[in-house]
């Protein structure tokens, strides 16, 4: 397996105070995004905080499938909330806290602990998480649910 990856992304303004961002590639869509209109953004468009956000959780969904599946746990969903707290700080502003809100389905009862275990660990490993400096709080719940039949 390599040791290196590289990926690459580009953001420009189009108009007003919105821009764009766009990925490498055969990623087909582009995403209209601002400053949040506490910093004299547009309303009603991502920004970059929420961009970082949804990283993070796109990570952790992603870094739990390839946990619970090298694992054999089988899962009956899972939903991620992620909150952030930016705060003013010499220098300027940063993320201070992440809270990671993980509610996990799973089939049977005697499998809570070993989930919850695979639940921490996925927030240790997840690549987006491991690179951010603010302090991670991870708050699971996991729910037991009849397996869906299909």
């Amino acid at each position: 397996m390599e040791k290196r990856y590289t990926y690459h992304a580009s953001a420009h303004w189009t108009m007003h105070k919105r821009g764009i961002v766009e990925a490498e590639g055969d990623i087909p869509r582009t995403i209209n995004f601002a400053a949040p209109p506490e910093f004299g953004g547009e309303p009603g468009l991502w920004t970059p905080e929420h961009l970082l956000l949804a990283a993070l959780s796109t990570c952790y969904v992603a870094t739990f499938r390839a946990v619970a599946e090298a694992s054999k746990l089988p899962i009956q969903g899972l939903e991620v909330a992620v909150e952030g707290v930016i705060e003013k700080q010499e220098g300027g502003f940063r993320f201070t806290r992440i809270t990671l809100r993980p509610v996990l389905a799973i089939a049977r009862e005697e499998d809570i602990e070993r989930a919850a275990k695979l639940l921490e660990k996925a927030e240790r490993i997840c690549l987006i998480g491991r690179s951010i400096l603010a302090t991670m709080v991870l708050e699971t719940k996991i729910v037991v649910e009849a397996p869906v039949v299909v």
